[in-house]
């Protein structure tokens, strides 16, 4: 029986605890009150891996409608693409955290368990869609064909690489036995019926799988957020392909032009009107804002170098791709050689007066790609090898170079390239791309033969060359080539100096230039049919007119340093005891030492 000193012990107590529990559910009530008021998300990662950048922010906050991303990079595949798919994973919860308009789910396309045959037939028509928006219209016609399709895992595999997504081969060890399975490292963001392709996977030649991977991770918000970009925002900026001088046929950049249509307003222009009336044509040439001009095999009129230099000091960017040498693959004779000669396009002072110049010489360096020779034949089958070719440079970018266009890319394959001169004149410039240390320049006219492919590496030939700009990017106030001198056209609106521009000046023209398939089909840009290399020219081209045109920031997401710990497998055999010792024994040991210490505690308590 409670005494009465008991009961007004207990009363307290209680009141107390009641108090308690009632200022908690209060806190807790307010607290998921202003939750709908106040968002924040804390990253506790060391490179902020998980915090998106404001360009990424701005971009998903404009989208009103849904977007959709499907991501294909699911199922089992091995630890390295685990990080992968963890990390695309998590980056998407992120953006969907931030934009309740972002809904995404991983699948593996060819998965028999999870994609039923409706659902593979759906996904080989959109991916026929998305490459071929016009038979839009045709849904019924198009889906009635594919009704006969046997073989849907093929049809699928065929359709990613229709569409320009490449699947990769990985191989799998599963309860001791080795396998090769099919991964696709892509996913498709759809908003309001507009879909792009999205690369998970960034193949560099000569990597590892685990040097693969850190390289996509930290490519992995620019990815999405310029796939995002592109059906979220409409075309505001125009881009414009210079014509009239001999330049690339379209056909030959179809990879790259396709991928400025998704977010830049694109179209030809030939400077043949500028013999009729110059003014006009220069008028109309401002109304873009980047002038591409890619391999121009005839020479620049005066005229025409006018109405090119008064887009540029009012401030139009441009991109140069000049071949400084004629000199073709094309071109070898039976014998296996070919004339390489100086090409004079006329630009050269225009050249100078904005501070480089791009003198007639070729670039051999011992840092090259390879390509495939016949070396004989068995029967009727021709035998082919792979060999170095010192004229296709393979350049990577220097590392210390922080310029987003650059930063964090693969090796990046030219063909034929020249060298870049750069003059003091008061216009910024920054070395994007410059050979290896094995590198030299070589005089022109000259005869070029295949059988160099059988030289040996010797240093001392190197000994006065190495690291020779190929690329580079120029930013000021730029002065007019005329200036000082007779205009060869009259022009009331001519200016010797005016808005700040931007160029980029690459000493080749067939960086931009894509192969065909069998059936004359552009393949995506950088990628080597011959030797199954993919090289990072796409990225690098694309990353060109985004730098010159972009207004969002969106380049500057390349900036962001991302970094894995990635285990040292040599370290880890190396030391293999004493990792186990250390992961296994030690928290064993440590859980035998608490247990016997809290167990004596706990008698030394109790036991008096």
């Amino acid at each position: 029986m409670e005494t009465a000193a008991e009961t007004t012990t207990k009363k307290p107590k209680e009141n107390k605890n009641l108090k308690q529990l009632v200022i908690t559910i209060i806190v807790l009530v307010a607290l998921n009150f202003a939750g709908n008021y106040f968002f924040k998300r804390f990253d506790l990662t060391h490179d902020k891996r998980y915090t998106l950048s404001q360009a990424s922010l701005n971009i998903i906050n404009e989208s009103v409608d849904p977007i959709y991303v499907e991501v294909f990079l699911a199922g089992d595949v091995t630890d390295d693409y685990k990080r992968l798919q963890d990390e695309t994973r998590q980056l998407l919860q992120e953006f969907e955290a931030y934009s309740p308009n972002v809904r995404f789910s991983l699948f593996n396309p060819i998965d028999e368990d999870k994609g039923t045959d409706a659902a593979k037939r759906d996904l080989i028509y959109n991916m026929y869609i998305m490459e071929n928006p016009q038979f839009r219209a045709n849904e019924k016609s198009i889906k009635k064909s594919m009704s006969g399709i046997t073989n849907l895992d093929e049809a699928v595999i065929e359709g990613f690489i229709r569409a320009g997504m490449q699947p990769a081969s990985v191989s799998v060890i599963d309860k001791g036995k080795q396998s090769e399975t099919v991964i696709f490292p892509w996913a498709i963001a759809t908003c309001n019926g507009k879909s792009v392709k999205i690369p998970l996977l960034k193949n560099q030649r000569g990597a590892s799988a685990q040097e693969n991977v850190e390289s996509s991770v930290q490519n992995l918000e620019y990815a999405f957020a310029d796939g995002f970009n592109k059906i979220i925002k409409e075309k505001q900026k125009k881009v414009v392909v210079l014509q009239g001088n001999g330049e690339m046929p379209g056909q030959n950049m179809a990879s790259f032009l396709k991928q400025l249509k998704d977010s830049y307003y694109l179209g030809p222009f030939t400077l043949d009107s500028v013999a009729k009336d110059p003014q006009k044509t220069l008028k109309a040439l401002q109304h873009y804002d980047l002038a591409i001009i890619a391999k121009p095999r005839e020479k620049f009129t005066e005229e025409e170098k006018q109405v090119i230099d008064q887009y540029i000091v009012n401030g139009g960017k441009t991109l140069w791709m000049i071949d400084p040498v004629q000199a073709e693959m094309d071109s070898i004779n039976d014998n296996g050689t070919m004339p390489a000669l100086p090409m004079d396009l006329g630009l050269n002072d225009m050249f100078f007066k904005y501070g480089f110049r791009i003198p007639p010489v070729l670039v051999k360096d011992e840092m090259a790609t390879p390509i495939k020779l016949a070396t004989g034949g068995e029967g009727n089958n021709t035998q082919y090898q792979q060999y170095l070719w010192k004229f296709a440079p393979f350049v990577y970018p220097d590392s210390i170079n922080q310029n987003p266009i650059v930063k964090n890319l693969g090796g990046i394959k030219f063909d034929f390239a020249g060298g870049i001169d750069t003059l003091k004149n008061g216009i910024k410039k920054n070395i994007l791309l410059a050979t290896s240390r094995y590198s030299k320049t070589v005089g022109t006219p000259t005869a070029i033969s295949l059988d160099m492919v059988n030289e040996k590496f010797d240093p001392a030939e190197y000994q006065k060359g190495g690291f020779i700009p190929v690329a580079i990017l120029l930013e000021g106030s730029f002065h007019s080539m005329y200036e000082n001198r007779i205009l060869p056209f009259k022009d009331a609106d001519y200016k010797t100096v005016g808005k700040p521009g931007k160029m980029i000046v690459i000493a080749d023209g067939d960086v931009v230039k894509n192969q065909f398939d069998k059936e004359g089909r552009p393949l995506e840009l950088g990628f080597d049919k011959w030797t199954g290399e993919v090289y990072e020219n796409k990225d690098f081209m694309l990353n060109c007119v985004n730098y010159l045109l972009d207004d969002t920031g969106l380049i500057n997401i390349r900036s962001k340093n991302v970094s894995l710990p990635m285990l040292n497998m040599k370290k880890v055999h190396d030391n293999y005891t004493t990792a186990q010792l250390i992961t296994v024994g030690l928290p064993i040991v440590l859980l035998l030492v608490f247990g016997l210490l809290f167990t004596w505690l706990r008698k030394r308590k109790y036991s008096k």
